[in-house]
């Protein structure tokens, strides 16, 4: 097993009154070449966004882009005519493909908003752009590692254009659990949310992330009651 360990106080960030960033990989005006993605793991951006405030229309294409809200609720709209309110214990997936406009607010004018999101360069390239919202709360059991997002479109949670795969957990101070990839040639991603784990000896709080390679699964020893990101990608 091969690991890369992103200590939370090391990360990218950006800061505009309203928006406030942190950039576990470069992004925008935060550049470092020891930073440059994991695999097709592109971006891990922790966003904060004030009441009543937001992101205006903008555009991508060729790229997976996952939503995760951590408190508080996000407001999508974009031109394929979605307009949706995400709300923690949900996940969102755009498939940017040919290109797709759209803006990002905070749906409340006075409780802050924070999530996370992410970006992973897809499989297939200009797809038909698409949009999806699914509630985890049913899928989420505890001190277990939940599938919230893979390849197929028949799987629990939602799907995109790759061989990826997202878990989320939480988990109680003691508790050890393994995770299995599901497929061999991937790398993983561990982002904790909350709380405190050891994997491998690293010891990892709030924020930080760890990139594994070589390996088939891995333990992770929980130290505090913790909130865990896991997203097993390519690494091609």
């Amino acid at each position: 097993m091969k690991t890369l360990h992103h200590p939370a106080n090391k990360r990218g960030g950006s800061y505009h009154g309203w928006l406030k960033s942190k950039h576990t990989f470069s992004f925008a005006d935060y550049y470092d070449r020891a930073r440059v993605g994991f695999g097709v793991l592109k971006v891990i951006n922790d966003d904060h966004i004030e009441g009543g405030h937001g992101l205006s229309s903008h555009s991508h294409r060729n790229m997976e882009i996952v939503s995760i809200p951590l408190s508080g609720t996000l407001l999508h709209k974009d031109d394929m005519g979605n307009e949706s309110v995400i709300n923690s214990g949900e996940i969102q997936i755009m498939s940017a493909g040919t290109g797709v406009v759209h803006s990002e607010s905070n749906a409340s004018l006075e409780i802050p908003v924070k999530f996370l999101q992410v970006w992973l360069e897809p499989s297939e390239k200009n797809v038909t752009p698409r949009y999806q919202q699914v509630n985890l709360v049913k899928l989420l059991n505890r001190n277990q590692f939940n599938q919230v997002l893979s390849p197929s479109m028949h799987d629990a949670g939602v799907w995109l254009y790759q061989n990826a795969w997202f878990s989320v957990g939480e988990f109680d101070a003691g508790v050890t659990q393994t995770y299995t990839l599901n497929d061999t040639d991937n790398g993983v991603y561990v982002f904790v949310i909350s709380g405190s784990v050891v994997i491998d000896s690293n010891v990892l709080q709030p924020r930080d992330g760890l990139g594994i390679t070589e390996m088939d699964k891995f333990t992770m020893d929980v130290i505090s009651k913790a909130q865990v990101l896991v997203m097993e990608v390519p690494m091609g």
